[in-house]
């Protein structure tokens, strides 16, 4: 990974995600790597990580899951760790998103989009 940073030691493990996202973008998967946690626990914390941000007049930018199956886009799924399955051809081949902290310049943002 690029522009992996090293963990400072004031820096609690939400505050290191929130860094690593703020430099580039990451899945769940990349995050996992990164902070030595399991993959299940990522998610967790990127739903208190997207808080956060949004209080301090960021966004947690989703790029959505897709099918690579059939390619039905997951657009309205409000949830952070992967689907099951796809709803329209009932597949379990699901893209992995892409996550992406951006700090909004005029201080106020948008809710995050997932």
């Amino acid at each position: 990974m690029e522009g992996e940073r090293k963990k400072t030691r004031s820096q609690t493990l939400r505050q290191h995600m929130i860094s690593l996202l703020e430099e580039e973008g990451m899945s769940g998967r990349d995050l996992s790597k990164a902070l030595g946690i399991r993959e299940r626990a990522v998610y967790e914390h990127l739903a208190h990580a997207a808080k956060s941000v949004s209080r301090a007049g960021g966004q947690l930018v989703v790029l959505p899951f897709r099918c690579l199956s059939c390619g039905y886009v997951f657009k309205d799924r409000r949830r952070f760790s992967p689907p099951g399955r796809c709803p329209q051809c009932r597949k379990a081949h699901i893209e992995r998103p892409v996550y992406r902290i951006l700090r909004s310049s005029s201080g106020r943002s948008q809710q995050h989009s997932s």
